[in-house]
């Protein structure tokens, strides 16, 4: 059964009302969660890329890539799971795991299914909430996955065009 229906919710996929990469992220987070991310993806064998700038990189510990220095560039963490359905994390802060999502990548239900089994074995594994909030609206989440019912939920009342 689908957490939820694209119906129900195509217009929080729309790259014009909610800006193409929108927010998504965990707070609350620590290092030690980050890590737990990073375990997930080796784990599940989600295609992965790791780069600081140009230069692709073999992927660190969480806790050496987010030691560096305040001046470093900011490191990404491309993730697939699946086909053309990519997740970039950026390590900015370590009490909050963000990476932004496609929303071209992810149009029609299967692309949605796949999405929200990302965020549910993301949340599942922290214990906490993954939170997407339109690009540019920090604070104001849409969606996200809730750690209470186990699965991802509507956060807020469908847009109309």
């Amino acid at each position: 059964m689908a957490d939820l229906l694209w119906d129900d919710v195509s217009c929080f996929f729309d790259p014009d009302l909610m800006g193409s990469l929108p927010d998504v992220r965990v707070p609350d987070a620590s290092v030690e969660d980050w890590q737990s991310v990073l375990d997930l993806v080796v784990e599940r064998g989600w295609k992965c890329q790791y780069s600081e700038g140009e230069m692709v990189l073999a992927v660190p510990r969480a806790a050496d890539v987010l030691a560096r220095s305040a001046d470093a560039e900011c490191p990404g963490l491309r993730v697939w799971p699946a086909v053309d359905v990519l997740a970039i994390f950026r390590f900015h802060a370590d009490d909050e795991i963000d990476f932004d999502v496609d929303l071209r990548e992810l149009q029609g239900q299967e692309r949605l299914d796949v999405f929200c089994g990302f965020l549910g074995e993301t949340g599942r594994r922290l214990g906490k909430p993954v939170l997407m909030d339109p690009e540019g609206s920090y604070g104001h989440p849409v969606l996200g996955f809730d750690v209470d019912a186990d699965q991802v939920v509507l956060l807020a009342e469908p847009r109309v065009r």
